[in-house]
């Protein structure tokens, strides 16, 4: 590492590797796995501890067809139900490519020490989840999530993968097409940082936090990716579809959006409006509280919006006429945040919920072998990739997803660097990108402070209240073309005002410089999702149109976005015949047995 003097007190450092991985979630760590094992060098870096990334919160499971539970299960049949739940737009490619390497992915966390679940005779458990048609989702209690993201960390000790968790990368560093880099700073120092690196994996997350209430927590999932693939060349897909989680808390503030887990609503938990009514006989008289995840979101939502929610904007998730002993021995996480967040005891009282933004279904368009992304030397994978799970996510895909295309992207990134010949890096590009840090932090060129803060300067954090409260707005789980273009008009003045922000560091970090980077990954997603959610005139799983309810065959294709284009639709190929009557099969749309999604 070399590290040389930079304008002002702080310094700049240069750091170089092969591949660049940003991100440190499970999706980045299974990226830098693969390349170590393959002998490349490799460092990932991420704006948040590594070992409380967002992976950790996932609960439920992890899909692979291993047939341990229902012999007749097969690759084709998990690829069926997830084409056919993505209300078919997900890339038949990518689905073929994810459910036939799922297998390994789960051999893959076997070896390194993964602590599934399994049965009396050694065999790894799997259960049913929401609209799979077998048994296909193994697990590690409710805490899959985070006991992959400990296996995933332990081996990456074990092959001395670097890893710095305190680093915001700003900009991607592109010439003539060919990513060399990547600038950023450290988030406790406010050092910046030239990373050169022949390749670049991006594991950064979605944008799920530009709304109100979001499962996401306040420094993650700002829409990075998006803003980052996008300034280097890169295109956005389906950023409209977004998964809305039918139960997120309301309070407090600084936690709204915090999940109950849909095991309290599989447990026998009901739902009731403000009037006491169990409204979901309503919405769908048969599965009731076990419907799917984007029709209990839609029905809460319309409870709420037609006058027969609770005050505070919500509706009642109710489990007190449970046991007691079932609550406390099946619902344990839920039972103690409740107490821990609002002194609420779920075994006496109801939890009132709302509907969160909790999973972006559209990210980065990537190619299917590699995801690659059209820019030479640029890979995403995770939630900050698309294709996978169209207009609703299949229960337990976004696990595996991150697993194998981790491995594929890490194999396809290590061949690709072993090939350059030539690297050329151009300094204009590190010049934009320490130009923009300098300028949000009010200095000149040379680094000294310009001016005193501006009588009309701008905050950060107060902004991005302002995207998530127009967001939820215009952009929720309802939508309309009157809503989509005040939220566009909203957004715009919001752009002229984020011009005039300034950053204002303290002893106590460089936090306000990061949300100030936040915002404008918040900005560039809004104006993705906005303008693709106007552009997609029908209802189509997660994406409600008020003005247009009903499905399109037209638009059976995706929106993918750019900002110098807008929207454009690209149609989608049909399923490959190993799977497409599977796909157009009846489903089985029973509940007996099966967890909600």
């Amino acid at each position: 590492m070399n590290t040389t003097p930079a304008s002002g007190t702080r310094t700049e450092r240069i750091l170089a590797t092969s591949v660049l991985v940003i991100g440190t979630g499970g999706a980045g760590l299974r990226a830098s796995i693969e390349l170590a094992e393959r002998g490349v060098q490799v460092l990932a870096v991420g704006k948040r501890r590594a070992h409380d990334a967002h992976t950790t919160l996932a609960a439920g499971g992890i899909n692979a067809a291993l047939g341990t539970m229902d012999p007749e299960d097969s690759w084709e049949q998990h690829a069926a139900d997830t084409l056919r739940e993505s209300y078919f737009l997900a890339d038949p490619a990518i689905v073929e490519v994810v459910t036939r390497n799922a297998a390994r992915g789960i051999e893959d966390l076997e070896r390194w020490g993964m602590p599934f679940a399994r049965e009396a005779d050694g065999r790894i458990s799997q259960r049913f989840f929401g609209a799979h048609k077998y048994r296909r989702t193994a697990y590690a209690g409710d805490y899959t999530g985070l006991e992959i993201q400990r296996t995933l960390m332990r081996r990456a000790r074990e092959l001395n993968v670097p890893i710095i968790d305190t680093v915001y990368i700003t900009r991607l560093l592109v010439s003539d097409g060919r990513i060399f880099g990547a600038y950023g700073f450290d988030i406790v120092d406010g050092s910046t940082v030239v990373i050169h690196a022949d390749a670049v994996i991006l594991a950064a997350g979605g944008h799920t936090r530009i709304w109100r209430n979001t499962s996401s927590r306040r420094d993650e999932n700002t829409g990075d990716s998006f803003r980052l693939a996008a300034l280097a060349g890169g295109k956005i897909r389906d950023a409209e579809l977004v998964q809305f989680h039918p139960s997120g808390i309301l309070e407090p503030a600084d936690a709204a959006g915090l999940l109950v887990s849909e095991a309290a609503r599989g447990e026998g938990g009901i739902l009731r409006n403000a009037l006491g009514e169990r409204f979901m006989e309503r919405y769908d008289p048969e599965r009731m509280e076990l419907s799917t995840r984007d029709r209990v979101a839609l029905a809460s939502y319309t409870e709420i919006t037609e006058g027969r929610g609770t005050e505070k904007g919500g509706v009642y998730l109710d489990v007190s006429h449970l046991p007691r002993e079932q609550i406390l021995s099946k619902l344990p996480r839920v039972y103690r945040n409740l107490i821990d967040l609002q002194m609420l005891d779920i075994t006496e009282q109801p939890i009132e919920i709302a509907p969160t933004a909790h999973y972006s279904m559209g990210g980065v368009w990537v190619r299917p072998e590699d995801h690659g992304t059209g820019v030479d030397g640029l890979y995403a994978i995770g939630e900050a990739s698309s294709g996978l799970h169209g207009a609703n996510r299949l229960g337990g895909n976004s696990l595996i997803e991150l697993l194998v295309y981790g491995r594929i992207t890490g194999t396809d990134a290590a061949e690709y660097v072993s090939g350059i010949t030539d690297v050329h890096r151009d300094p204009a590009a590190v010049a934009e990108a320490r130009t923009e840090m300098q300028r949000l932090l009010g200095q000149d060129p040379s680094g000294r402070t310009a001016r005193a803060a501006d009588a009309d300067a701008e905050s950060p954090r107060l902004l991005q209240r302002a995207v998530r409260d127009l967001m939820t707005e215009h952009a929720g789980v309802v939508r309309s073309e009157a809503g989509l273009n005040a939220g566009l008009a909203k957004l715009t003045e919001l752009e002229d005002r984020a011009s005039r922000v300034t950053a204002h560091p303290d002893i106590a970090g460089f936090d306000d410089l990061a949300h100030a980077f936040d915002l404008a990954g918040s900005l560039l997603a809004a104006r993705a999702t906005l303008e693709c959610a106007v552009e997609r005139r029908e209802t189509r799983g997660c994406h409600n149109r008020s003005d247009f309810p009903e499905q399109s065959e037209a638009l059976r294709g995706n929106f993918v976005w750019t900002p110098e284009d807008g929207p454009v639709f690209e149609a989608l190929p049909e399923a490959p015949d190993s799977f497409r009557e599977l796909a157009y099969a009846d489903a089985d749309d029973s509940v007996q047995g099966k967890l909600v999604e």
